[in-house]
C-alpha cells in the first residue's frame, strides 16, 4: 500500500469518525475531526459539507453556507450539499436562492423526494399553490409514506374550497402516520366547516390525546364547542390553552366572545381586548402620533375614535361617543365612507371623518370597541337610549314620495344575507327563496334592503311576493336610514341593516343562527342593546325553515292588528 493509499484511508476514517460523532450529538468532536482533515487536505468536499451541517445545527448560517458553497466548488454534482445549502437558505428566509439549490438537487437526483418536499413549502408559503402542489404530488409518488406532504396539500386545497379533497388527503395522512396529531386538527377544521360539530370534537379530541399540549387543538376545540353553545365546556377549553401559553391572542380573544355571548361583560371585555393582536385584526392596529387614551381626565382636550371591523359594529358603539363628550373632551369620529353621511349629526361628534382622509390635531386616540370597556358595561348599564342615529329629513321626505303610491296594510324591509364569500357570515344569512311563506300574506309590501351580491336574488322573487326593489338607489346607509324610516317593519338576518334599524328604534325582527355572534347572547328574545328589536333564533342547527314560519305567523298577527286599528269595532245600542 502506498503512502497515497494510506493517507485516502486515514481520510475516509477520519471522516466515518466525524460522521458518527455528529450523529451522535456530539457536535464539537466531529467540528474538530473536519478540520483537523482540512489542515491536511484543504480541498476535502465530504469535510467542507460536514462543517456546513455542522454550523446549521449551531445557528451558525452564514459559515454554513460558506461551507456548502466550498464544496459545492469542489463537487459540484454532490445533490446533498445543494440540499442542504437549500436548508439553511430557507432558515434563513432567502428563499428564492433556496429554491434554486433545491432544483439543483432535483437536477442531479430526480428521486429525491425531500427534495420535492421542501420546494412545495417554500411555494406553499410564498402563495403559489400550483406549483406547490406539483413538488408535493411528485414527492408523494416518491415517497408514499410522506405523511407532511398529504397534510400540506390539505391545507392547501382546503384553502381553494376543495373541502372533499382536503378530508381526503387529511385521511392519508393519518392512515400513514396514525399519530400525526397536525392532521387530525386540520381534519377536524374541515369537517367543522361541514357544521359536523361532533365529528370534528372527536378528531380534536384525538389531536389533543396524541398531543396534550397542543394549543390550536385546545382553541378549535373551544370554538366548535361555543358552536354548540356549550359555553362552560368551552371557556375550559380557551384556558387550558391559556395555560399553556399565556400570550396567545386567538385563546384570550375566543375567551372572550364566550364570555359576552354568556352575558358576563365584566371579565368579557378585558379579554375582548386581545382582538388587537389577533393575526386576523393586526390590520385594526392603527399608529397614530398620539397616545391611546388611558382613562384619565380628558377634559378640555381632544379625542380621535376610529371605528373598526364592519358597519354594524361601527353603528352599535357609536352610542358612546356622547358619553366621551360628557367627559369633557372635543370628539372627532374616523368612520367608514359608507356610513359618513348617516353619523354627521350625531349628538356628541365634534366633527367626523372618513377613514383614509388627512386626520386633524388630537391628543388622544381610542378605539371604538373599546369603550364598552372604558365605561365598564355590563347589562344592566348598556346605553340603550334610542333612536340615537336619525336619517335626513330631506332624504326620508324623499323616499316617503316614493312608497306613498302603496296601500298596503304594512310595508316591510328584508334583509336575507350578509357577504357570502364569508365563510363566518355565510352562517348568517339565509337566501330569498327561503322567504317565500311571505308570499302567502295579503297586503304586504316587502322592500328589499339587500346590497351586495346577494341582491342579484331579486331576478327571481319567490312567486306572489309582492317585492319592491330600489336599491340601486341606495348609495349609502343615509339614504337605507331614510327609507327604513318610511316602513314598519325590517326584517333582516345579522347584518349591518338590523343595527341600523335598531339604533333608528323602528321595529326590526332579527334572524339569528343557531349559534349566535357575541352581542346577542344566548337564549332571550330581546336585546338590551336595541329595545325595539325582536331576535328569531334558529333551531336546529342551519334550519332556517321554522324561524321563517314564526315570523310569518308573527307577520298575520300585525295584519290582523292594523285591520282592526283600520276598522274599529262598532259597539251596539
Amino acid at each position: 500500500m502506498t503512502d497515497d493509499q494510506r493517507s485516502i484511508m486515514n481520510i475516509n476514517e477520519a471522516i466515518k469518525s466525524a460522521h458518527d460523532n455528529f450523529e451522535s450529538g456530539n457536535l464539537e468532536q466531529a467540528e474538530f475531526i473536519c478540520k483537523e482533515i482540512l489542515k491536511e487536505n484543504p480541498l476535502n468536499a465530504d469535510a467542507l459539507q460536514l462543517l456546513g451541517v455542522i454550523c446549521y445545527h449551531s445557528n451558525n448560517y452564514d459559515s454554513a453556507i460558506q461551507y456548502f458553497d466550498t464544496s459545492l466548488r469542489l463537487n459540484p454534482d454532490n445533490f446533498e450539499a445543494y440540499y442542504n445549502l437549500g436548508i439553511v437558505l430557507q432558515e434563513k428566509g432567502d428563499m428564492n436562492k433556496a429554491i434554486t439549490s433545491y432544483q439543483q438537487a432535483i437536477q442531479l437526483n430526480p428521486g429525491f423526494s425531500d427534495a420535492y418536499y421542501n420546494l412545495g413549502m417554500i411555494f406553499q408559503g410564498k402563495k403559489q399553490l400550483n406549483e406547490a402542489v406539483i413538488c408535493y404530488q411528485k414527492a408523494i409518488i416518491l415517497n408514499p409514506l410522506l405523511a407532511d406532504a398529504y397534510n400540506n396539500l390539505g391545507v392547501i386545497v382546503k384553502e381553494t374550497g376543495q373541502i372533499e379533497e382536503a378530508i381526503s388527503y387529511y385521511q392519508k395522512a393519518i392512515e400513514v402516520d396514525p399519530y400525526f396529531a397536525d392532521a387530525y386538527n386540520n381534519l377536524g377544521n374541515v369537517i367543522r366547516e361541514k357544521k359536523q360539530h361532533d365529528k370534528a370534537i372527536f378528531y380534536y379530541r384525538k389531536a389533543l390525546e396524541l398531543n396534550p399540549n397542543f394549543v390550536d387543538a385546545y382553541i378549535n376545540l373551544g370554538n366548535v364547542l361555543q358552536e354548540k353553545n356549550n359555553l362552560d365546556n368551552a371557556l375550559e377549553c380557551f384556558q387550558k390553552a391559556i395555560l399553556l401559553n399565556p400570550e396567545n391572542a386567538d385563546a384570550h380573544w375566543n375567551k372572550s366572545l364566550a364570555f359576552l355571548l354568556s352575558g358576563n361583560y365584566k371579565e368579557g371585555w378585558k379579554e375582548y381586548e386581545w382582538r388587537l393582536k389577533v393575526k386576523d385584526f393586526l390590520y385594526l392596529h392603527r399608529d397614530f402620533p398620539r397616545p391611546v387614551w388611558d382613562g384619565s381626565d380628558i377634559t378640555g382636550k381632544t379625542i380621535l375614535l376610529h371605528a373598526e371591523q364592519g358597519f354594524g359594529d361601527t353603528i352599535q358603539f357609536i352610542r358612546y361617543a356622547p358619553l366621551v363628550r360628557e367627559k369633557g373632551a372635543k370628539v372627532i369620529v374616523e368612520c367608514q365612507k359608507e356610513l359618513a353621511p348617516l353619523m354627521r349629526n350625531i349628538e356628541g361628534i365634534h366633527r367626523l371623518i372618513v377613514r383614509s382622509e388627512q386626520l386633524p390635531e388630537f391628543d388622544l386616540h381610542y378605539p371604538l370597541l373599546s369603550l364598552p370597556l372604558q365605561f365598564d358595561t355590563t347589562l344592566e348599564s348598556i346605553p340603550a337610549k334610542i333612536p340615537y342615529i336619525s336619517a335626513d329629513k330631506q332624504l326620508i321626505k324623499k323616499w316617503r314620495e316614493k312608497v306613498l303610491p302603496d296601500n298596503s296594510k304594512l310595508k316591510v324591509g328584508i334583509v336575507w344575507s350578509g357577504n357570502p364569500d364569508n365563510i363566518k357570515i355565510r352562517s348568517k344569512s339565509c337566501s330569498l327563496e327561503a322567504y317565500s311563506p311571505f308570499a302567502d300574506l295579503d297586503d304586504v309590501t316587502f322592500y328589499s334592503l339587500q346590497k351586495g351580491k346577494a341582491a342579484e336574488q331579486v331576478k327571481h322573487t319567490p312567486a306572489g311576493m309582492k317585492l319592491i326593489d330600489y336599491t340601486e338607489e341606495l348609495k349609502d346607509f343615509a339614504d337605507t336610514a331614510a327609507l327604513i324610516e318610511n316602513l314598519d317593519l325590517v326584517i333582516s338576518v345579522d347584518t349591518a341593516v338590523a343595527h341600523l334599524a335598531g339604533a333608528l328604534g323602528k321595529p326590526v325582527w332579527t334572524l339569528l343562527p343557531f349559534a349566535p355572534d357575541w352581542r346577542w347572547m344566548l337564549q332571550r328574545e330581546d336585546s338590551p342593546w336595541y329595545p325595539s328589536m325582536r331576535l328569531f333564533r334558529q333551531s336546529p342547527l342551519g334550519e332556517w325553515q321554522s324561524v321563517i314560519a314564526r315570523i310569518t305567523k308573527e307577520l298575520k298577527v300585525l295584519l290582523h292588528h292594523a285591520f282592526n286599528l283600520n276598522h274599529p269595532q262598532k259597539n251596539d245600542m
